[in-house]
């Protein structure tokens, strides 16, 4: 035995003897995943906040998170002399003056973009694949949770540098808080240390960005990974597949194999991106003056649609007893992400209630297999762009020489009238899919070869597909809608909840009532006899 093993049994054993980590490592190190390429979305988003929790120490040795004013006198000469804050000349500095300072500050950044993507992307094949029913709600709402937070952290982070972008994130921000009725003058104040800018809000941000909201996170995604663990890993159905167990590969030495090798590809794209393709060059916003803003501002992707619903929406205010509520700055600042957010994060309950499935799910549905609950994604993310569109108005009105008036217009309209009509043809789609799928399972699938019969009638040569691709197409459940149930008992006494009840089967009947039926016994039983193709 090699010195190293040695060593490394002497490890294990001291702290078996102690903690009992044998049988437990023994037991999750043999955990099976399974293979599919979706998978790695969520192991993206993992990586990625690994890389910013590296990249962003090694910018805190540097950064100063303070608002006092002082002259620049780093190696840009167009800022020699200018006044400026501690936190702007400390990442001028860290851009220009520390080794390698620019290439972690884009690999922090681009991190942080590919952090919140992967998050979404994740979500969505969990949405769109049905991996969030029962038992995986909690999941779900750790999920949402995750984002959420990403967002807000995202928004923190790229304010600190306090140039003239991130100056105007912050008063967009700000006149986001004070449109809060009653209390949000205060909230301003508490933020801001008081009138804005103040003097507080970047050591304040400070503090949530490299602590607190990363404290939070790191708790939520150990919570998120532990019930992967324990609940199982979701797969997508096939042979030999079921709801009892999973068809993949070991945690080791297969899986920490591919994972590690992954984790750099994630780091080598970030790197190369860093590299490349530059990312908020502060050094041409300038300092924040907050009588200054900058042409053509953007945010980062993420927060575009909140740039767009404050866009789109109408001058409406209201004067009630002497106070003016914003609903301009309100409603698209702060109830509209909070409806979204909070739809997105119990729609497994409303699932759950209007179709009465109370059953544990381990296989995935494909989305076609889902129609209303896929056309109710696609429409979201129809509502979604148009926002995030709107968002850069004033860029696509420059660019194609179009009034940004008229863009709004069409914005406001598209809002309204896009996502029905994108849940209408999604829902369709969704159900020519199922029955292009009956077919082949039915009839087999097409040749090309025409056949004559001996009566003149001519037909195409259909051949049978395969019991695994059979299986595949049919993998999918076909429950009938809920009935509302009589509303008397046989005493005539009044069913408790009737009202209810008959809500929840109207919605469960707009929900299954044309999802196509799968094959009969009989049609199977002409099917396997070879009487089902030409």
């Amino acid at each position: 035995m090699s010195a190293a093993a040695k060593v490394g049994g002497g490890i294990a054993t001291y702290l078996d003897e102690r903690v009992g980590s044998n049988a437990g490592a023994k037991k999750n190190l043999r955990k099976v995943f399974p293979e599919h390429w979706s998978f790695m979305l969520g192991e993206i988003a993992l990586y990625s906040f690994i890389i910013l929790l590296l990249s962003g120490t090694y910018l805190t040795l540097f950064f100063k998170p303070s608002m006092t004013e002082v002259p620049y006198h780093g190696s840009y000469v167009p800022l020699q002399g200018v006044q400026m804050s501690e936190a702007y000349e400390s990442t001028m500095n860290l851009s220009f003056d520390v080794r390698g300072g620019l290439l972690m500050r884009q690999i922090h950044h681009w991190s942080a973009l590919i952090f919140v993507a992967a998050i979404v992307i994740h979500l969505m094949r969990i949405f769109f694949t049905g991996a969030f029913r029962k038992p995986r709600e909690l999941n779900w709402l750790i999920g949402n949770g995750l984002l959420t937070l990403a967002l807000i952290e995202g928004f923190c982070g790229y304010s600190l540098p306090d140039d003239l972008l991130s100056g105007t994130g912050l008063r967009i921000a700000d006149g986001v808080l004070l449109s809060i009725p009653v209390v949000g003058t205060y909230v301003q104040f508490f933020l801001f240390g008081g009138e804005f800018p103040g003097e507080a809000v970047i050591p304040r941000m400070f503090t949530l960005h490299v602590l607190l909201i990363p404290g939070i996170m790191l708790a939520l995604i150990t919570m998120h990974l532990m019930l992967v663990v324990v609940q199982k890993h979701t797969q997508f159905p096939g042979p030999g597949r079921t709801n009892e167990n999973v068809v993949g590969f070991p945690l080791m030495p297969v899986y920490m194999a591919k994972a590690g090798g992954f984790f750099f590809i994630v780091f080598g794209v970030c790197a190369v991106l860093s590299a490349v393709a530059q990312i908020n060059p502060i050094w041409v916003y300038g300092p924040y003056i907050p009588d200054q803003i900058t042409a053509g501002s953007q945010p980062d992707f993420y927060i575009g649609f909140l740039e767009g619903s404050l866009r789109a929406t109408p001058n409406w205010e209201t004067n009630l007893w002497g106070h003016t509520i914003s609903w301009n700055v309100l409603i698209p600042g702060l109830i509209l992400p909070g409806l979204m957010m909070t739809a997105m994060a119990l729609y497994p309950f409303i699932e759950a209630f209007v179709t009465g499935d109370r059953r544990e799910h381990h296989l995935l549905d494909r989305p076609r297999d889902a129609p209303v609950r896929t056309a109710l994604g696609a429409m979201s993310l129809a509502f979604y762009l148009l926002l995030f569109i709107n968002g850069g108005n004033d860029i696509i009105g420059y660019t194609f020489h179009i009034q940004i008036n008229t863009i709004t217009r069409l914005t406001q309209v598209a809002l309204v009238v896009a996502p029905p009509i994108v849940f209408m043809i999604t829902k369709r789609a969704c159900l020519g899919l199922q029955r292009k799928d009956l077919a082949r399972v039915l009839h087999g699938r097409e040749t090309g070869i025409i056949k004559r019969l001996p009566n003149g009638e001519f037909i195409e040569v259909h051949e049978p597909i395969s019991a695994e691709l059979r299986y595949k197409l049919m993998a999918r459940n076909a429950p009938l809608p809920l009935e509302a149930g009589p509303a008397t008992d046989a005493d005539g006494i009044p069913a408790p909840a009737q009202g209810l009840n008959k809500v929840r089967a109207r919605m469960s009947r707009f929900w299954y009532a044309d999802d196509l039926p799968k094959p009969t016994p009989e049609e199977y039983e002409e099917l396997t006899s070879g009487h089902g193709h030409h």
